[in-house]
């Protein structure tokens, strides 16, 4: 058995390459190594002794088990189960849908995460900040404090609805796009299509993603990656001139003041005339400190910033 750091190193070197595609990813769910550093990573979390649909959790999951799994990825026996959807409470007084998977699920979509996220990871835009390594809502917030200076308007975009209105099909197709293997993207269509129980009663998933599915927060960039390119495609065509043109206001009193002082300049220090200079002079200072030095609607130039974390967006 390869080893998955090299494994994943690989997928993470041919990442950057613009046109690659990538093929036999499914064959790394035979990887019983994959499984342990995937049972690691899910380990500390105490979420994975709550019971999905199944009695089973984290605690006293056996090897055997893992054995059992690969050959049944193998085989393509391999189904996952329906999550289990609960609500938690959300700031605003509403509820959100949680669907909680069995471990096992857990187990094979962390190795699937790992994958993803080796062939994804580079690709994804400066803008993006939810659910990745090293970056977070404060992150976003430092970007927006450096990159929106100066900016009049904001617009705040929120997705509705977003992890449940995910069209399948275009989730697939934007897959497809780096990934050519499809015993790989069938086992991703199981898990999207694998439904969910409320109230012990089965729902089919025709549209969306659980929340609380490990692999629905990568899905998720990869599926909004696509507005990010869309949005630094459309940045880049929207930006024009190079600086904004001055005020003429601000440059009309700045002209007044530098015409004030060389008078100023010429006049004995204790003369009352100076004086009476030196207070127009102060007034004109105050009222210019009331003024923008730059013309901020300068029809000439424009910019666009844009930063996203997860479905929530500001350009």
């Amino acid at each position: 058995m390869r080893n998955p750091e090299i494994i994943l190193n690989n997928l993470i070197a041919n990442s950057k390459k613009s046109e690659y595609r990538f093929q036999r990813l499914y064959r790394n769910l035979f990887n019983e190594e994959f499984f342990l550093i995937a049972y690691g990573k899910l380990a500390p979390n105490s979420g994975n002794l709550t019971e999905g649909i199944s009695k089973e959790t984290i605690d006293g999951f056996k090897l055997e088990k893992i054995t059992k799994l690969i050959e049944d990825l193998k085989n393509e026996r391999y189904q996952p189960k329906p999550v289990k959807r609960i609500y938690i409470p959300k700031k605003n007084g509403k509820q959100r849908p949680l669907g909680i998977p069995t471990f096992e699920d857990k187990l094979v979509q962390e190795v699937v995460r790992m994958l993803l996220e080796a062939i994804y990871e580079g690709k994804f835009s400066n803008q993006s900040h939810g659910f990745r390594p090293n970056r977070s809502c404060h992150t976003a917030l430092k970007q927006i404090q450096h990159n929106f200076i100066g900016s009049k308007w904001f617009i705040e975009g929120d997705i509705c609805s977003f992890f449940d209105t995910i069209d399948h099909h275009i989730m697939i197709q934007v897959l497809r796009k780096q990934i050519d293997d499809e015993r790989f993207i069938r086992l991703i269509w199981k898990f999207l299509r694998a439904g969910y129980l409320e109230e012990w009663k089965f729902h089919k998933t025709y549209s969306g993603m659980p929340q609380g599915g490990i692999i629905s927060p990568i899905l998720s960039n990869i599926y909004l990656n696509e507005l990010d390119s869309y949005m630094n495609k459309y940045r880049s065509e929207f930006n024009s001139g190079k600086r904004r043109k001055r005020n003429p206001e601000y440059e009309h009193l700045k002209a007044k003041m530098d015409y004030l002082q060389q008078k100023i300049n010429k006049l004995e220090m204790n003369s009352n005339q100076r004086h009476e200079l030196i207070l127009q002079f102060k007034a004109l200072k105050k009222q210019r400190s009331t003024l923008p030095s730059v013309n901020f609607f300068d029809p000439e130039f424009k910019r666009l910033s844009y930063t996203r974390y997860a479905d929530d967006c500001a350009p």
